[in-house]
């Protein structure tokens, strides 16, 4: 729920901050005095693409600020985690949007930074605004699907993954098709790239070991020569055992004798004792290994001839596939990849036709599922709507939600369903159409064609009512969709829109006061024009003659305040007639509204109250 939002240096707004209660909050005020910067703030707030031009004049940025109460089930409590963002313990949620007049905008959101992005994702979870725009959204054929799709509550997933895979299948074909010259070339140099890689069947670590035996081939007298040396060193000479020089083992063995005359003496020479044990059973060890490594160094010219042979089978194959073996080994692994990709032959085109024509079949049973579904609902929301435009004084009028095949549309995907050709896409089969008929004389026409300004208004009201328990969004917006409503009308759309504020948060800006006294929370905004001179004085109007600084403010009224201002709404002016019409408003609204909780009207009748919401209107204009 959007608790609260400030507004500082856009347009005819210097700095404003904007109350909303839970229920239905409306936004009144003169033509001109920037109702329309209340929308357009909380666009700016939710990630609107920033219009520098509506930047206060003689300031160099603008800012919005909102203050939003988020359920913890709600997605964007995820959205702003991930963005690095905070809710505070109570689901509180500040978001922040500043754009300056050098093209600079900035972004936060729970205290972080964030792209301007996060925020339209937020919004995308949290509010909705609709204005006139969306009553010409309303007249498009996709907008219409969706409508019906949302009514139905239909989940389209397993519909698109279906429709991709079948044009994946389809498209693999025709590429192979459309490319089987140049597939072929390329299968025959796979092909010759993996005989030659199995043909050598490298191994991995083998370039590792061949290089290790070639140098120890290749150096195998000088390996002999030090071999023998160590052992002469450690055991003596085995082939001159009475040899003058003196052998480690020979000294070891000296060193061992010397301990032996004085063992038991002291302890910390038994223990240096015991390490020369260790030490000489590791030179006799160290000896005998030694002498089994010299004894296995044997030169053998075929062997290396091998090992020569083999490194260069596989340096060959280096400069064509890999700098090593573990590259090679991937390259012919891929290779045997794209030759399947690379097949024409008749079994792999056969093969993938038969992949397409499954995929297809598919495609069309769960896209008839959804066909099924939509017709099913269209009758429903079909007289939902009509029901709801009853109420809306349009009681002859009649709308239809119709559901038909898709016309089939070359160079489009299309399939054949009980033998007639229709079109294709990731929603499945159909085309949407609303019609109106408005009364029994008149001919069910589109709404984009048979609808006036005042009756699509209507519809689209009639669509949100019967809508708002299927949408999970918390706050709706409504920018003047009342426009070309009035009369019996005006009160009927109060109504509905009062009776949308039971499931949603709903925030609207009219020009109607039979809108307005429906309203829980009702905020004006005032235009004033100030004295550019410093007098401090301020009227409320347009400016006509002189210099002055144009602003709005933006006030709650209650009680005579709110009496006053529906009275200017219906009339222009504060008279006897239009207090009294006011307070009868008021009075409807709130035996309509009667044992609802949180509405905050006043019913004001009394002479003295009508006299005090003259008293206070007439204040206000000086």
């Amino acid at each position: 729920m959007l608790e609260e939002i400030r507004i500082r240096g856009l347009g005819v707004i210097s700095d404003a901050a904007l109350e909303f209660g839970a229920g239905l909050t409306v936004v009144t005020g003169e033509t001109g005095a920037g109702k329309t910067m209340v929308i357009n703030g909380l666009a700016l707030l939710f990630g609107g693409r920033a219009d520098y031009s509506r930047l206060r004049a003689g300031l160099d940025s603008a800012s919005v600020e909102g203050r939003l109460l988020v359920a913890a089930t709600n997605p964007a409590a995820d959205v702003v985690t991930d963005a690095g963002g905070d809710l505070e313990a109570d689901g509180t949620l500040i978001l922040r949007r500043v754009i300056s007049a050098g093209g600079r905008s900035r972004a936060a959101a729970g205290g972080a930074s964030v792209p301007a992005g996060v925020l339209t994702k937020l919004g995308e979870s949290l509010l909705v605004v609709h204005g006139q725009s969306d009553q010409q959204r309303l007249t498009r054929p996709g907008e219409q699907r969706l409508t019906l799709d949302r009514y139905a509550g239909l989940d389209l997933i397993e519909c698109r993954n279906a429709f991709h895979r079948w044009r994946a299948a389809t498209s693999e074909l025709d590429r192979r098709l459309s490319s089987a010259r140049e597939l072929a070339r390329e299968a025959e140099l796979l092909r010759y790239g993996i005989e030659e890689i199995s043909a050598v069947a490298p191994q991995i670590g083998e370039d590792i070991e061949l290089a290790a035996q070639s140098s120890r081939l290749e150096h195998v007298d000088s390996l002999r020569v030090a071999a023998r040396a160590v052992h002469d060193a450690l055991l003596g000479d085995r082939e001159n055992p009475t040899g003058e020089v003196a052998d480690v083992q020979s000294l070891l063995g000296g060193a061992r004798q010397a301990l032996q005359h004085v063992q038991g003496t002291d302890p910390e020479l038994d223990r240096l004792a015991s390490r020369l044990l260790d030490l000489i059973a590791e030179a006799a060890d160290l000896g005998a290994d030694i002498a089994m490594y010299e004894g296995q160094l044997d030169f053998d010219p075929s062997r290396l001839a091998a090992v020569h042979e083999r490194r260069s089978a596989l340096s060959s194959l280096y400069r064509k596939y890999g700098p090593d073996v573990a590259s090679v080994l991937k390259w012919a692994a891929d290779a045997v990849a794209r030759l399947e990709e690379s097949d024409t032959s008749e079994d792999a085109l056969a093969a993938l036709r038969h992949e397409r024509d499954q995929a297809e079949a598919s495609f069309i049973i769960v896209a008839n599922k959804v066909s099924a579904r939509r017709a099913e609902a269209a009758a429903r929301l079909s007289k939902a709507i009509s029901a709801e435009l009853a109420g809306l004084a349009m009681g002859a009028a009649r709308v239809a939600v119709n559901v038909h095949p898709r016309p089939a549309v070359e160079s489009s995907p299309t399939v054949t369903v009980s033998g007639r050709l229709v079109g294709a896409g990731p929603d499945g089969l159909d085309d949407v159409e609303i019609t109106l008929q408005p009364h029994p004389d008149a001919p069910a026409l589109p709404v984009q064609r048979g609808a006036s300004g005042g009756e699509l208004s209507r519809v689209m009201l009639a669509i949100e009512v019967v809508l708002a328990g299927t949408d999970p969004v918390p706050t709706m917006v409504f920018d003047e969709v009342d426009a070309g409503v009035g009369g019996r009308s005006a009160v009927e759309v109060g109504r509905r829109l009062s009776r949308l504020a039971d499931k949603h948060q709903v925030i609207v800006v009219t020009h109607l006061a039979q809108v307005a006294a429906f309203a829980g929370t009702h905020l004006v905004v005032d235009k004033l024009i100030a004295d550019q001179a410093g007098t401090g004085e301020a009227s409320t109007g347009e400016a006509s003659t002189g210099e002055g600084v144009t602003r709005s403010d933006i006030r709650r009224v209650q009680g005579a305040d709110r009496l006053a201002e529906l009275a200017r709404m219906l009339g222009g002016d504060t008279t006897e007639v239009a207090l009294e019409h006011a307070a009868q408003l008021l009075e409807t609204a709130g035996q309509e509204q009667a044992g609802t909780t949180g509405n905050g009207r006043t019913q004001l009748r009394s002479p003295a109250q009508v006299k005090r919401a003259r008293s206070s209107h007439t204040r206000s204009k000086r």
